[in-house]
Order: C-alpha cells, then structure tokens, then sequence
C-alpha cells in the first residue's frame, strides 16, 4: 500500500513539475515571441485599387488578389449558419479553443503514426494562424496558435473574428474572402444568393482546389450536401428547406472581371497617376478606391461614337483582306481554341468561316457561336489598292471569303441578330468631353480599342490641330482693334519666312480667293488666307502669348505664319480645354480626372479643387469658415457643396469670421474652390460664341444641324493633305473634341475632312448626352449692341437696304461710316465649294 501511495505522490510530484515547467516555458519563452493581437484591432487586407465613374461603376480593378471586404451584417445568415456548421460548430460557445475537437485531431494524429494531420482548429485558431503565424504544421506553431486564440478571443468580439475570417480566406481563382468569391463564383453580391450557393461557397475554405464548383463539381456538391447536412442536424434550417437545396443543381461558373463601363485609357491614366502621388507598395494592395470625373453614361456614348465614327471612316476606303486563313481541313475543335485565344476588339468578333453558300457564308465565333453573314450587306468590300483608290465589287461571297478564313464581324447596331463583315480600322481616333465650368473630363476615349493599342491619343498624340485653331487666333484679332464686320482680303500672296524653308504661297482649299471679306464669314467659311493676314496684324508674339492663356505650350507653337492654320503640335486634350473657355464665356480651366481617392476604411485620402468658373465669387480657403448668423442662408452646390450663397448678405454689417479674417458685406457668393481665372474680355467671348454658331448654321459644321438644337458652336479643322481630321464644338454646359487620323501621320483620303471624319463622331456622341438637355440661350454682355450693316463693305447699312444683315459690335467699336450704294450682288450668301474643310498648306 505504501508502494501506490509512493506512486501516486511521485506521479502528483512529476506532473506538477511539468505543468510548472510547461507554464514557465511558455510564459518565458513562448509568450514573448508571439505577434502582438493588439495589432488585429488595425489588421489590414490586401485589397486591389478599384477605379469607379463618378456614379459608381467599375471602370478597373489593379492588384493580385481580388477582395472585397464586407461586415457581418452585409452577409446572409444562412451562410454564417454555413460557415459556422462546417467550420466551427461550438464556436459561439469556446473561448478560443474547442477540447474536443482537438481531441478528435489527436486521435487522427496517433493513428496516422505522429504526423499532424490538421483538422481540431476553431475559426479563432484560423485567424491566428493566417493573420499572425505561418501555414507550418508543427508542434510549436500549434501551441502558438492555441495561446493567440485565447488572447484573441480576449481582445476581439466574436462578429469581429468572423469578419476577419470570411474576408482573409483564399476560395479560388484569385478570389480572397467571400465578397470576391461570390462575384467569382455566381457573377452576384452574396447578398442575392440563396441557400445552396451560400452553403456552396462556405464548403470551399477546407480546400478551393479540391472542392471548386467549376473545376470539381462533383465533390463540390458532396461537400455542400454534407454541410446542408450539418446544418439541418444543427437546427439552422428545416426539413423541408435541407430537401429543396440538396435537389438543386450546382449552378456556379467562372464570371470575370467585368467592368461596368468601357474606360481603360481612363483606368491606365489614374494608375499612372496614383503611383506618382502614393506609395508604390500600397497601390495595388491598399485598398484605394478612386473615384473619376467620368461620366459612366457619356462615357459608354463616347465609346461607341468614336468606334462607330473610325468603323465608317474605314468601310468608304476598302477591304483589306482576311486577317489569315487556316485551311479548308480546319477541325471544329481546333477553330474554337484559336478563337478563344483571340482577344475581341470593341464590337469586333473574330470569326473562322466555316461554309460559304450562294449568298451568305456561316462564320464560327468564340465559345461555339454560329453566325450568318450575307453577300447583299457587303457592298463596301472592294479591294483598296491605295486610299483613294478601289478596285471592282466582288461578283460573289466567294469572291471575298473562303472557308478557313479569319475575319472580324460585328453585330448590327439595332439588330442583335444581324451581323456583318468587317475589319479593324487601321485609323485611329480619340473623343474628349469636358465640364467647362471645372475641367472635368466627363468622357475620354484614347483609341478604337484599349486591347488593340494602349497609345492614349487624347493625351499622348502631338497632332496639328489645322483650322481648329483659328477661333484663337481670331479672338486674339477681336480683341485688338478687329471687329466680326472688319474687312480682310482673301487674295494670293507669297511669303519669304526665314523660318521655313521655301518661299510659302498659301491657298484656300479650293484654290479659289474671294477678295474683301468679313472676319464673321472668313472664320466660318475657314479662311486660309484671310486667317494668316490677319496674324500678320497681329504679331505672331501677341499671337503666341494670346494663346498660353488657354494653355497652350510656347515651345509647341510655331514662331511663324502657319501657325494662323494651325501647324502647332498639341494633343486633343489641350484643344478641348482651350474650347472649354468658348464654352464658359471665357476662363480658364484645368481638364482632371480624379475627384477623390479614398482608403478602403472609406476614409477620403484625396478631393480634387478644381479652378471653377463661379463669376462674381469670393474665394475662401477651405480652412477658413465665415461666420454666418443668418437664419434662412441658402448653401449652393458647386461641384461637392462648395459655395454658400447669403440670401440677405446685402444687409449685413462687417463681421469677423471665426478665423478672424474680416469678411466685408457678404452680398457675394463664397466658394472655397479656387476661382477660375478670366482670360478673354466677356464680350471678345460672346463675339466668338456668335461666329462659332454660324459655324454650325451656315459654315463647315452644318452636319451637326441634324441634332436640332440652336445652342450648338464649334469649329471643323483639317490639316495638310488630309493628315488630321478635328472637330471641337459645344453647348454651354460641354464641350467635345473629335480627332481621327493615322499614328504615324499619312493622309486620311482626298475627300476626308473635318466635318466627313471627326464631326460624325462629335454628332454621335452630343446625340445621347444632350438628350433631355435643355437649350440654352447666352444673354448678350451689357456695352455691346446689334446693328445692321452692309454685307459686302461691314459698314452701316444704308436706311431702307432689305439685303443689310445683322452684326454684333462692342458699342465703342460701333462702323462710323454709313455704306455707299451698291454696284452688284452682295448678298451675304453661303458658298457651297468654300465651306468645305480647308487644309494648313
């Protein structure tokens, strides 16, 4: 008896030694070196860069892992209930740790001969192994995992662990967290799925790779029945409910990225900018949320405009061929994976002929489509021998496609059902629209396809804007002693420029000179050689500076004649700023694209304070705040809440504001954005704004009648030999810049212009966004009057003259002189030839 009591006090004895030598070890060993769970209560997730219109939709996503973090009372219950029945069944009820599942883990370890097996982690022992330990299976990292458990457990809710872990988890094809995954899996929120899907996606954390729906269905619905299972035995669903979600059929399928509007120049532009401005390491895994100027609506019209303006462009010059043949012997098999290799470009779809009949051939697209093209949609495939010139029209569809052939075809733009043959234009193009009253670009496109070329020609293409320039040079003119009626003689003349390299005899397009005519009507009817006398008057330093205040670059500015056609080298950007100040009767404006970038906590890291066009307006610096005691003060919005108007301001007496800056009778509005700078004289602009409309009515630009509107301007332009084709124009609350040409300059075509290539494009695209637009009529400045004058002389008409015309002048520039009687027809008529596009030299 004494040997057992012996026993039993040595055995007492050894097991309280190794307890304390256990507790000593891990208190002066163990516990030191664990990462510090304070750190959780601030933990961060990689998450990607998402780049959003200013109405919140997806233009991009940048960063490895794809991750949208959600809190608990964004997800279903159900899938808790999901989770917690696979995962974690007690896990409302431990403390960290589950005895009993460890238990059961111990076991499996015993009979496997000592090798860990995993299995016995609570959720709370998941997130420390994730967020603070490595993915090791050793007997040390488990004990760690066990004591962060419990401190976790200590430090953090329950709801908080659980956010943590169904937002950290990797579930498959780069999807991290179920916010991921259910876009990933169901192309949903998970807030919109059902029983089976969410009990579908909470079976995937045991092993994705193994229990994926897409590439292992079977085994992915065993393990949501089990989970089902699970869940039924654990009271979180019924009979009835388990029934119906076991007989539902697995559904899931691999649902891309998709962006919600067509931006990718766009994307590229904040992506570049956001590593100039942030840390390059948090760019992509901060989080950041940007939010742009652009305008998902417009945007999408934008798009479409300039594919559809680029698609028409390139039909009126030719086919230019299949991209590639593959051989009548083509297998069905081998044509699908070819074409599931072939990126689609825009509304292009790459497509393999698969049988050629009498009159219509049958085209295989990607992922197994068929589609029928016919010969009688094919009148414009004619072989283009050069630009201008075509040869004859094909006899028959056999005469253009075989089968084997690659080509491209695209759906008919009111007609889903409808396709026809097409190509990939080889002119490229680019469409800007921006706010006039900030700068802020509402649509941009760089190209006919991001995918076909990431060149951005909005921003990056130093292209000669031709007659696009005019209206500035025209306003430098209005703006000395020039009236819209002064006279200037479109007659030949011969320049020695020691600048250039030739002696330089400028021509109107048509080779034709019409003597004295009209500032008004030379602008409108493009000029060449009225516009270069009249830069000759001015200087072409005046000329020059004139110009830097739209913001243009000095050293793009050519320091000779041609700069009157617009020889200058600028990108489409900087012309639609520029037209931005005809727009907002005359300031200047900066074009941004980011409003703000916030952090993913939803924090804002950045807001845009753009120069605003607010006439008559007190800057206050953001800071600063004014003291207002009045009862009944109205807030304003100008772009995010920015000015404050003061309804009975006109009353009120000196007060000092709580920064003590004294703010005098506060009868003006006050913004706290930065006022935009005025930079031409408001009625210099109003002129302007009458001759760029007359543009539209009666000059280069009548093709934008079609839109029906009175409150349309803008200005055509075509350089030499057809290189650039422009059009900029506006309304008062946007303006729009259309170019086309080739990346590396040639001509367009002889009878490519302005208003044939770029103008369509801007039509297109004022066609949506003006819907719904009401017309605007700008009032005339005070100090200017309407008188009539003579058509052929600008003097004042002669009392009873019934071919006298209408002028606008500023009053102290009024004609004097009362006209002569005429000698022959002055009319002021439209001459067709002349209104065409003009060329720079």
């Amino acid at each position: 008896m004494s040997l057992i009591r012996r026993l039993i006090k040595w055995t007492f004895i050894l097991g309280t030694i190794t307890t304390l030598t256990l507790t000593a070890v891990t208190w002066l060993y163990l516990i030191p070196k664990l990462p510090d769970v304070e750190s959780l209560k601030n933990y961060h997730l990689q998450t990607p860069l998402r780049v959003m219109t200013r109405d919140g939709k997806l233009i991009s996503e940048f960063g490895e892992q794809r991750r949208i973090p959600l809190r608990i009372d964004q997800v279903p219950k159900h899938y808790i209930n999901a989770l917690i029945s696979a995962e974690d069944e007690n896990f409302y009820d431990h403390y960290g740790v589950d005895p009993k599942a460890l238990l059961r883990a111990a076991v499996r370890m015993a009979q496997a001969g000592g090798t860990i097996q995993g299995g016995g982690s609570t959720i709370t022992m998941q997130v420390a192994r994730n967020y603070l330990l490595t993915l090791d299976q050793t007997f040390i990292r488990k004990f760690n995992e066990i004591l962060l458990s419990f401190q976790i457990e200590q430090e953090l809710g329950k709801e908080q662990i659980l956010e943590m872990y169904f937002n950290k988890m990797f579930m498959g094809h780069r999807s991290y967290g179920i916010g991921a995954a259910s876009q990933v899996y169901y192309g949903r929120p998970i807030s919109t799925l059902e029983l089976p899907q969410l009990a579908m996606l909470a079976g995937l954390y045991k092993a994705p790779s193994r229990y994926n729906p897409i590439s292992n269905p079977t085994r992915s619905k065993e393990r949501r029945d089990w989970i089902l299972g699970r869940m039924l035995k654990l009271g979180y669903i019924d009979e009835t409910q388990h029934q119906i979600a076991v007989a539902t059929p697995i559904i899931a399928r691999f649902h891309s990225l998709e962006p919600e509007t067509s931006a990718s120049y766009v994307a590229e532009m904040v992506r570049s900018e956001l590593f100039d401005s942030f840390p390059i390491e948090d760019v992509y895994t901060g989080g950041y949320r940007v939010y742009t100027t652009i305008d998902s609506r417009l945007q999408d019209a934008a798009q479409l405009a300039v594919q559809k303006g680029l698609l028409a462009y390139d039909r009126r010059h030719g086919f230019r061929g299949v991209e590639k043949n593959h051989g009548p012997d083509l297998t069905l098999e081998a044509a699908e994976k070819l074409l599931n290799r072939t990126f689609v470009l825009g509304p292009l779809q790459p497509a393999i002929v698969r049988q050629v009949n009498q009159d219509s051939a049958e085209l295989l697209l990607r992922y197994g489509q068929m589609v029928t093209v016919n010969f009688s949609d094919m009148n414009w495939v004619r072989k283009r021998i050069t630009i201008n010139a075509l040869g004859g029209a094909a006899k028959s569809i056999s005469d253009i496609l075989k089968i084997g052939d690659q080509v491209r075809v695209r759906q008919a733009y009111n007609d889903a059902n409808v396709w026809y043959l097409s190509q990939v234009p080889d002119a490229q193009g680019a469409f800007i629209a921006l706010d006039p009253k900030d700068g802020a670009m509402i649509a941009l496109v760089g190209g006919f396809e991001y995918l076909h070329s990431k060149f951005n020609r909005a921003t990056q293409a130093l292209r000669q804007p031709g007659s696009n320039f005019k209206p500035i040079i025209y306003s430098a003119a209005l703006e000395k002693d020039f009236t819209a009626a002064t006279l200037i003689n479109d007659a030949p003349v011969v320049f020695n420029d020691a600048s250039l390299e030739d002696s330089w005899r400028p021509e109107n397009y048509s080779g034709k000179f019409f003597g004295p005519t009209r500032l008004r009507k030379a602008l409108y009817q493009s000029r060449n050689l009225v516009s270069i006398r009249i830069l000759r008057e001015i200087g072409i330093r005046s000329a020059i500076d004139y110009a830097t205040r739209f913001g243009f670059k000095p050293e793009q500015l050519p320091r000779n004649l041609s700069l009157a056609l617009g020889s200058a080298s600028v990108p489409p950007i900087d012309v639609a700023a520029a037209y931005a100040s005809f727009a907002n009767k005359g300031y200047k404006v900066n074009p941004y694209f980011i409003e703000r970038v916030e952090d993913s906590f939803g924090r804002v890291l950045y807001q845009a304070q753009p120069d605003t066009v607010c006439a008559n307006c007190d800057y206050v610096r953001p800071t600063d705040e004014v003291n207002l005691e009045q009862p009944d003060q109205e807030v304003v919005d100008i772009t995010s809440g920015a000015i404050i108007a003061l309804n009975e301001a006109l009353d009120q007496e000196l007060e000092l504001n709580q920064t003590g800056v004294e703010v005098e009778k506060l009868a003006r509005p006050i913004t706290n954005l930065p006022i935009a700078k005025r930079i031409m004289d408001e009625r210099v602009n109003y002129l302007m704004h009458t001759i760029l409309q007359d543009v539209v009515k009666k000059g280069t630009a009548r093709r934008a009648q079609k839109l029906q509107r009175n409150d349309l301007a803008g200005k055509t332009g075509t350089t030499n030999d057809q290189k650039d084709a422009w059009f900029s124009g506006y309304v008062d609350s946007m303006v729009g810049t259309a170019w086309v040409g080739f990346d590396q300059p040639e001509t367009l075509g002889q009878n490519e212009f302005g208003s044939t290539a770029a103008l369509p494009i801007w039509i297109d695209f004022m066609e949506i966004a003006l819907k719904d637009v009401p017309q605007t009529q700008r009032p005339q400045p005070d100090k200017m009057v309407t008188v009539k004058i003579d058509a052929a002389t600008g003097e004042l008409a002669r009392p009873g003259d019934d071919s006298a015309i209408e002028e606008i002048f500023r009053a102290e520039r009024t004609p004097q002189t009362i006209a002569l009687p005429k000698t022959g027809d002055a009319s002021d008529t439209i001459d067709e030839q002349e209104t065409r596009p003009e060329q720079v030299f």
